[in-house]
């Protein structure tokens, strides 16, 4: 690191080169933190995770007790032992308003803490005033709601894609309250979807019928393209003439952060990395990824790195993969029970991961000291670069977007 700290002195690199090392290294360096606790308020287990993207700090949790829980991630005490303590409880009350079965999905609103929307097993999608902790609005549908997602870069409209158990994809209108479109083309209930970080009007669906339906929903013509894992492959049998993404139900859709690709998984253990322009299957071979969730799966991307890696829930511990390479990293191992969501941090590169056994861990990149040799050689060579373990490498370039 030093390396890139004397390059970067002398004007020989781009920051965002330094920046994107750094991350790197940090993510490269994940362990559980045991002088970090969350508050353990969840009865049972955790579904949904998600930080706001305003300030970094607050962290919602929804779990399969109904109870939504508010944190704040900040250390106020500056010891290095500490608790992100729960400021917020919405659930176990007589309240008419909390959720009555397991919550499915948090949300924070992407450009104002104020608010957040939550979803469930009770068949409702509710607004909710992160002040007065009350409903703003709620939406009732006729079946249990799996998943839902806003457009982080939305700014002309303020759409909520919502899967449920019927095949059909509901939008709904945060600005009228009502649900003003239906998207048609699935056959199964919709486990998962998500709106691209690239593009406002861009959607990813995932179902149980196996296949993965990319949207323009300026188009009321259907959707654009089925992702197909055999790349339109002719020599495809009779039972396999309709595209599918997977030989499963497809449970999780996550895209990169630059929207330019799009990973799914599914209960046939595969992930898969797509184009999210063309629709390919990029064919990347992450081998055997054990997926067993009958509902959605909630996985995550890292932000700023060079490779980029991919956190995926895999039973009790979390895999971390190289994205485009493939490669397992590591196993993140600390839950005494099955794992069902994570986060990822992209400010402070920590990750925190949530599962059945009502534990929320956070997983924070181990600070490494100064290679003296390393200092040594940098000094001898006036600053120049020393060399690096390969897993540290950038592979960023100024030509690259």
């Amino acid at each position: 690191m030093l390396s890139f700290l004397y390059a970067r002195q002398s004007g020989l690199d781009d920051p965002v080169r330094l920046r994107r090392a750094e991350s790197t290294r940090r993510v490269l360096s994940l362990e559980l933190n045991h002088n970090r606790d969350v508050d353990r308020i969840h009865g049972n287990g955790i579904n949904t995770l998600d930080i706001e993207v305003i300030d970094g700090r607050y962290m919602l949790s929804g779990g399969s007790d109904g109870v939504i829980v508010i944190y704040d991630l900040e250390n106020n005490s500056k010891k290095p032992q500490y608790t992100c303590k729960a400021i917020c409880t919405v659930g176990r009350s007589v309240c008419r308003h909390v959720h009555k079965f397991s919550v499915e999905t948090v949300q924070w609103y992407p450009h104002d803490t104020g608010m957040f929307v939550s979803s469930s097993f009770d068949k409702t999608m509710k607004v909710w005033d992160t002040e007065t902790l009350k409903p703003a609005e709620e939406f009732q549908f006729d079946g249990n709601v799996y998943c839902h997602h806003m457009s982080p870069v939305a700014r002309k409209h303020s759409l909520v894609a919502v899967g449920t158990k019927d095949p059909k994809v509901q939008l709904c209108d945060l600005k009228s309250g009502s649900r003003i479109h239906i998207l048609q083309g699935h056959r199964g209930e919709i486990l998962s979807v998500r709106w691209s970080p690239r593009y406002d009007h861009i959607l990813a669906t995932a179902s149980t019928d196996s296949r993965v339906h990319i949207w323009d929903v300026r188009r009321a013509s259907g959707s654009l393209f089925t992702l197909d894992q055999h790349n339109g492959d002719k020599s495809k049998t009779s039972s396999e003439a309709v595209n599918t993404a997977h030989n499963g139900r497809v449970n999780g859709l996550c895209f990169t952060a630059d929207g330019l690709h799009l990973l799914t998984t599914g209960t046939d253990d595969r992930m898969r990395l797509w184009n999210s322009a063309t629709g390919e299957n990029t064919l990347v071979n992450y081998g055997k990824v054990v997926n067993e969730s009958r509902k959605g799966l909630k996985f995550t991307v890292s932000r700023g790195c060079s490779p980029e890696f991919v956190f995926v829930p895999c039973g009790s511990s979390v895999a971390v993969y190289g994205l485009h390479s493939g490669e397992l990293i590591t196993m993140l191992r600390g839950h005494y029970n099955n794992v069902d969501c994570c986060e990822f941090h992209p400010d402070y590169q920590e990750l925190y991961s949530g599962g059945k056994d009502c534990n929320i861990l956070a997983w924070v990149p181990v600070l490494r000291q100064p290679d003296i040799e390393d200092e040594e050689t940098n000094s001898k060579r006036g600053g120049t670069h020393a060399a690096i373990n390969p897993a540290f490498e950038d592979a960023w370039s100024s030509d690259e977007d």
